[in-house]
């Protein structure tokens, strides 16, 4: 008996040892395979560990040739608001009847360094330079859709580059078709905005598919600068070329730009992917990075049909679209509007307007990107929730800017402090890149490009809405007392579609954004 017990005993350890050797075996086996993985640089790296120092980032790449994108755009869509001043023969219309109190003096002209704007050569009353300035946007709407669902089943790439290309084009036909007749040339302007109306819903889906989370606000308010960089570049620039007598000096505002935006789409071309899995050059590391961070690209699912009802029923949604509307009004009667109020109310002559009108979008372009850092500073220490830290800064877009307008409707004719007015408290509309304008990322990256689309259409329909409104306010008296009312409007709506951003916004992704495999799992 105590014979068959040491002989179970030696066999159970026999039957140990043999387990744990092979257990051993296979933790060998398993650290051989890791080195391998390791020694290929396909580990897949935490999102929270960028490890890419040493690369030549190709985020980086395409963020500086999106900032160049968007200047281009911009440029090629601010020059007439310059360029209609010297278009436009101001003398074929009797000036109204007002009364002194209601208009600012006319500043001494006999400094003969102060030059005098001379006579264009279209007799366009105020109603028909409204319909001038907006019918650009008429086509920019109708595209913002498309746009951003292009660009999710075809790539950002391809409907970026070439809404860019599209739209220096048309911005070089411009000058021959207003020479031409006044149809022809409305009709350029709208496919130009056509053109340009796919740019910000496409670099929206290449952002969700290229920029890890933490780093979007950030990287957005770089890329998305591009807007007011080329404002600050096309404003001053336009109105020189246009106080030269070489070609007539308004053209070459169309020309020079148009030619630049050809030049960019080919190294757009040469340079920039679709998605980080299909860049031949990039960073192995900074490829896992991304991938790590975003999670891959669900190849099988971009078909998927686009939830509509939802998205139609969904108010984090709605907010967005509502504040958007109040910010393209208030930026849009800045934009098309003050240079005219510049020239006819403060009577500063075209190379003045011109600097003196892209004042606010230099400010907001610094400050715009020092407040997109903050906010992600913010996040990352835990100190703001993603949904309060785009109520805060959204707030901050809208209301500062607003306070502005109106103290250029209380300052009147005190021109340098509406500089001021102007300058200061417009750079706090750069904070809307750390406000709304990465929401839509959050409520579904799936359909980022799509819901860009469909709030920035509704928004750029101020584009047209305000012109128009603005010129039957103003209907030819251009006083002070009705332009006051055009400011009062632009701030107070402004602020209160802010106020329904506050209360009904959201950060959290949306259940009908999550693919059906993790629905499943869930």
């Amino acid at each position: 008996m105590y014979r068959n017990r040491n002989q179970d005993d030696f066999a159970i350890n026999r039957c140990q040892e043999d387990v744990q050797e092979q257990y051993i075996n296979e933790e060998e086996e398993d650290e051989e395979e890791e080195e391998e993985d390791e020694d290929e640089t396909t580990k897949i790296i935490p999102p929270d560990v960028d490890d890419t120092k040493d690369c030549l980032k190709s985020r980086h790449i395409l963020g500086i040739l999106g900032f160049l994108g968007f200047a281009n755009v911009y440029a090629m869509r601010v020059n007439l608001s310059v360029a209609i001043v010297a278009m436009v023969n101001n003398t074929a219309f009797p000036p109204p009847n007002v009364t002194s109190h209601d208009i600012c003096p006319v500043p001494n002209m006999t400094n003969s360094t102060i030059p005098v704007d001379k006579d264009g050569e279209f007799a366009w009353d105020e109603a028909t330079q409204g319909i001038v300035l907006g019918s650009f946007f008429y086509g920019y709407v109708l595209t913002q859709v498309p746009g951003g669902r292009f660009a999710e089943l075809f790539g950002g790439k391809k409907v970026f580059g070439l809404g860019v290309l599209i739209t220096a084009l048309f911005t070089l036909l411009s000058p021959i078709a207003a020479r031409t007749n006044f149809p022809l040339f409305i009709i350029v302007r709208i496919l130009e905005g056509m053109g340009e109306g796919v740019t910000f819903p496409a670099m929206h889906a290449m952002l969700a598919r290229w920029i890890p989370p933490l780093e979007r606000s950030k990287f957005a308010a770089y890329v998305y600068a591009g807007a007011n960089f080329g404002t600050v570049v096309s404003l001053p620039i336009s109105g020189y070329l246009c106080s030269l007598d070489f070609m007539g000096g308004w053209p070459l505002a169309f020309y020079i730009f148009g030619v630049l935006g050809i030049i960019w789409f080919v190294f757009w071309l040469l340079l920039v992917y679709d998605t980080p899995t299909m860049h031949p050059r990039i960073c192995r590391q900074e490829q896992a990075f991304i991938v790590a961070s975003i999670g891959p690209h669900d190849e099988d699912e971009e078909n998927n049909t686009i939830p509509w009802l939802k998205m139609a029923t969904c108010l984090p949604l709605w907010a967005i679209l509502v504040t958007q509307c109040g910010q393209s009004w208030a930026f849009y009667t800045q934009l098309t509007e003050l240079p005219t109020y510049m020239a006819k109310i403060l009577h500063f002559n075209i190379e003045q307007l011109a600097l003196w009108s892209s004042v606010p979008y230099l400010t907001s372009w610094w400050l715009g990107i020092l407040t997109s850092i903050f906010a992600d500073w913010l996040l990352s220490k835990g100190y703001l929730s993603l949904s309060t830290s785009y109520k805060i800064f959204n707030s901050i877009s809208s209301i500062i800017p607003s306070l502005g307008l109106l103290g250029v409707a209380w300052l009147g004719c005190d021109s340098i402090g509406v500089q001021v007015m102007l300058g200061l408290p417009g750079a706090f509309a750069g904070a809307v890149y750390a406000g709304n304008q990465m929401n839509h990322i959050a409520l579904s990256p799936r359909f980022a490009g799509t819901m860009y689309g469909i709030t920035n259409a509704a928004a750029n329909m101020c584009g047209f809405i305000a012109p128009y409104v603005i010129g039957t306010i103003i209907q030819g008296q251009e006083t002070l007392g009705q332009w006051r009312l055009v400011f009062y409007l632009a701030a107070g709506i402004n602020i209160g579609t802010n106020l329904f951003y506050v209360a009904f916004a959201s950060a959290r992704e949306q259940p009908w954004s999550r693919s059906r495999r993790l629905s499943n799992i869930n």
